[in-house]
């Protein structure tokens, strides 16, 4: 491998630490003589900051992946924060409760049964051995009845977990619970509804959206722009553990979005449903011809995407004070950003979390850097569309073809150009 090569493979790493020692060097600098986007705090606060847009990113990753969008997760994180600030703060049956509490346990219902029915196929695949183990069902007892019972049981213990605090007010694992489980369930609705309907994910997250933000604002009440949260008053004091630093070093939203990052990336990297992800954006009709489910895949990738909005929306909460039916607006712009600056294909089939990971901290430091020289903030906004669209044509490989179009020196016509000029004289040469 050449040196071009390698730079060519690693151009996310190069762009990362470029816009960090800009920020190094280009740091303003405190009165005690300090560079202050080194300082500790700045840097942490950087990472608190990029979390929410990373959890969002982290599920946007694998929807792209399969080539499809996915433009309702802002609202949707903005129906669970408002899910989440009620149940925290509202005691008795509240729109919240009534959307909570059975969305864990229909989420409960389905996933015990899905997951014991998985469990049961694949210990059968592994009797029946290599050859015969892609012909392997299940009878009706171990294929039906199990499955069914495993997901009432975890149905029964949801609810026995969660009603007791309806009456009063809702602790940490109860929002933990809630708040997922709703972005869970409007995912999971987008992703049927593209699949079964065969409708184009833009159109159908589009209307998500709309949808998500109309049933945000009618659970948080007219009267009810902004729902504070005040821990130890209003809200149980031990919310609060969700924005403290984890062993004084890690603020918790970013260990919440570092572990998303590592696991999901562990999934996407090594086992099939990650390979089914990208043979899915790859070639979808050549996927499904070779046997993978591209439907159930792709409904998974989606209501993965509303269960990390469920989860984002939680730490907005705690980082913030407040749930907002507006709380995610334009987020999801914001994570495709992220995304696609990770190298991440809008066609599908290429990219990586990893890539994901460095796109979301540049932005994040990006953000930082104008933000501690004091850019205006409609200036901000240009000059992040600018980085983003030469990003974009970096990553694509699409800029020589712009400077073509544009007749400027560099672009691939100009140097074929060049070179059909050169031929002849050295044809000449030669006789």
């Amino acid at each position: 491998m050449n040196l071009i090569s390698l730079l060519s493979r690693t151009k996310l790493y190069w762009g990362l630490i470029a816009i960090f020692l800009i920020g190094v060097f280009g740091s303003p600098i405190s009165s005690k003589g300090n560079n202050i986007f080194l300082s500790y705090g700045n840097l942490l606060d950087v990472l608190r900051q990029v979390s929410t847009t990373g959890l969002i990113a982290t599920g946007m990753t694998a929807v792209i992946l399969t080539g499809g969008i996915d433009l309702s997760v802002g609202s949707l994180m903005a129906i669970c924060s408002v899910v989440c600030a009620m149940l925290l703060t509202v005691p008795g049956v509240t729109p919240s409760a009534a959307l909570g509490v059975p969305t864990v346990a229909l989420v409960a219902l389905c996933l015990g049964a899905l997951a014991t029915r998985f469990i049961l196929l694949n210990i059968e695949k592994s009797r029946a051995g290599a050859q015969a183990g892609r012909d392997a069902r299940l009878d009706k007892t171990r294929g039906l009845v199990v499955p069914g019972v495993v997901g009432v049981i975890l149905c029964c213990l949801s609810l026995w977990y969660l009603l007791p605090q309806v009456e009063t007010k809702f602790g940490v694992l109860g929002v933990l619970l809630a708040a997922p489980c709703v972005g869970l369930l409007f995912g999971t609705i987008n992703g049927f509804i593209i699949v079964a309907g065969r409708l184009q994910p833009f159109i159908v997250t589009l209307a998500m959206m709309v949808t998500a933000l109309g049933i945000a604002r009618l659970t948080a009440g007219q009267n009810n722009a902004v729902l504070p949260v005040y821990t130890g008053s209003n809200a149980t004091a031990e919310f609060e553990i969700l924005r403290s630093l984890v062993f004084g070093i890690v603020p918790m939203p970013g260990l919440f979005f570092l572990g998303a990052i590592v696991i999901y990336g562990a999934v996407l990297r090594f086992t099939p449903f990650g390979r089914y992800v990208y043979a899915i954006g790859g070639n979808e009709e050549a996927a499904r011809l070779s046997g993978i489910a591209a439907g159930r895949v792709k409904i998974a990738t989606y209501a993965i995407s509303g269960l990390l909005a469920g989860i984002a929306a939680v730490l907005y909460v705690a980082q913030y004070r407040q749930g907002k039916p507006d709380a995610g607006a334009g987020l999801e712009l914001d994570a495709i950003a992220a995304v696609v600056i990770g190298g991440t294909s809008l066609m599908g089939g290429r990219g990586s979390l990893i890539g994901t990971f460095c796109g979301v901290l540049i932005f994040g430091l990006l953000s930082n850097i104008l933000q501690l020289h004091n850019i205006n903030s409609n200036l901000q906004l240009v000059l992040k569309g600018a980085i983003i669209i030469g990003t974009v044509l970096v990553q694509e490989r699409n800029a020589g073809d712009l400077l073509s179009y544009l007749r400027l020196p560099g672009g691939r016509t100009a140097q074929k150009e060049t070179a059909a000029a050169k031929r002849p004289s050295q044809e000449t040469s030669s006789l």
